[in-house]
């Protein structure tokens, strides 16, 4: 089984491969900051009673606020999540690992679980838990979502890779609107994990991989 079965064929490192998890981590120290008091526009469909879910370091938060001025008039980022407890992380991917070795009993471990990384981060190296990480999409100034062409956390299977930044199988208004958030977020320094159109980082392993920064500034983190 090739790890990018369900992928169209397109090549893209994913999170669990050694490029990724073998970059070091200098991490600069830099606090988690709550979003909810930044002026954005925040989902709560993942929301957690220590309100972990908006919050990132203060990095990041600085670059979203450059990505929403970015974007064009009318149209605000939506935040769905961004720090994520590790111990949440591992029970995501632990979960999704789990789903992928019942429908695939006869392969490879190890190739499962580098498939299922390109829906879950394997814990010990998750952008999320480094506070680096944002899952979010494009809205209207009164909050209607935009469509692009899946919803935000869809995977692989279920939207036959169309979770996939740059699938063709979707539609022209949301390769429209995909864009326009890769233009925004590009822009003010972040990277994008291929296989989620909705996820964006910055300092993370991920993104030292990606523009060959010599580390990672963010390593696994904690909310105080």
């Amino acid at each position: 089984m090739a790890p990018s079965d369900q992928s169209d064929a397109m090549d893209v490192v994913l999170m669990a491969d050694p490029l990724v998890a073998g970059t070091p981590v200098a991490d600069n120290g830099e606090e988690l900051v709550d979003l909810r008091t930044r002026g954005f526009r925040i989902s709560s469909r993942l929301a957690d009673d220590a309100g972990a879910f908006a919050h990132v370091r203060s990095g990041v938060a600085d670059r979203l606020d450059a990505a929403a001025d970015a974007l064009p008039a009318g149209l605000r980022l939506l935040i769905i999540e961004g720090y994520r407890p590790p111990r949440l992380q591992r029970q995501y991917f632990d979960s999704y690992l789990h789903s992928l070795r019942s429908s695939r009993p006869d392969d490879d471990q190890e190739d499962l679980h580098m498939l299922a990384s390109r829906y879950v981060s394997p814990p010990e190296i998750a952008p999320h838990s480094a506070g680096a990480a944002v899952d979010l999409t494009l809205c209207t100034e009164d909050g209607q979502e935009l469509d692009l062409g899946t919803s935000v956390n869809a995977n692989p299977e279920e939207s036959n890779g169309a979770c996939y930044t740059g699938h063709p199988s979707v539609g022209a208004d949301a390769r429209r609107n995909r864009a326009i958030l890769t233009a925004a977020l590009s822009g003010a320094g972040f990277v994008n994990y291929p296989t989620e159109w909705w996820h964006w980082s910055y300092g993370d392993r991920y993104w030292a991989m990606t523009t060959a920064a010599p580390a990672a500034i963010y390593g696994p983190s904690q909310l105080r």
